[in-house]
């Protein structure tokens, strides 16, 4: 046994020494038994609404989070945008398109589109999650729909974590916010 301990120690690879079992159905299955999943709150942009609006939903907000009574954890992470395949349709329709001044718009969004890929600017989709553990499925599931009803209460849109959401969370947390880009595969 002390063997096999010491040798994941001394591995090289993150998955040895990280206690996670799998990924799957939007949970993390930790070594322990536990279950680590949550919500992605889907962003609104409240600065567009009235004072009394705002106001209301940081009230329900409030209200919301003293209504959990359990440890969770808000996760804010950056998400880069890729454009590739929109620029791509951009293109074909630029072609295909005979009149040229719907062409010079086109080719205008395209220029724009290729202006915020460049490297002065910093795309990214800011997500919101907020994530907790669990032992027993049923009691996660029970928070699970509490969290997304709660915050449907606030005017919020929300849904489970999906397996994507939860390695990018994974990545940003063991990579110091650093991401691993490896292309987009397009057919």
């Amino acid at each position: 046994m002390k063997d096999s301990t010491q040798a994941t120690n001394n591995s090289k690879y993150t998955e040895s020494w990280v206690p996670i079992k799998q990924i799957m159905n939007g949970m993390i299955q930790l070594d322990n038994g536990y279950y680590v999943t949550g919500v992605k709150v889907h962003p609104k942009n409240i600065f567009i609404l009235d004072q009394t609006a705002q106001d209301n939903i940081v009230y329900s907000l409030r209200n919301f989070y003293n209504t959990l009574d359990y440890e969770f954890w808000l996760i804010i992470a950056d998400r880069p945008v890729d454009i590739n395949l929109y620029l791509a349709e951009l293109q074909k329709v630029y072609n295909n398109t005979p009149n040229n001044e719907i062409r010079k718009l086109i080719l205008q969004d395209i220029n724009k589109a290729n202006q915020f890929m460049s490297a002065e600017y910093n795309v990214v989709d800011t997500e919101y999650y907020l994530i907790f553990q669990e032992k027993k499925l049923e009691i996660l599931q029970k928070k699970l729909h509490n969290m997304i009803s709660g915050l449907a209460g606030c005017g919020l849109q929300s849904s489970q974590t999906s397996n994507n959401d939860l390695r990018m969370i994974l990545d940003n947390l063991l990579n110091g916010g650093e991401s691993t880009n490896f292309g987009t595969v397009m057919s």
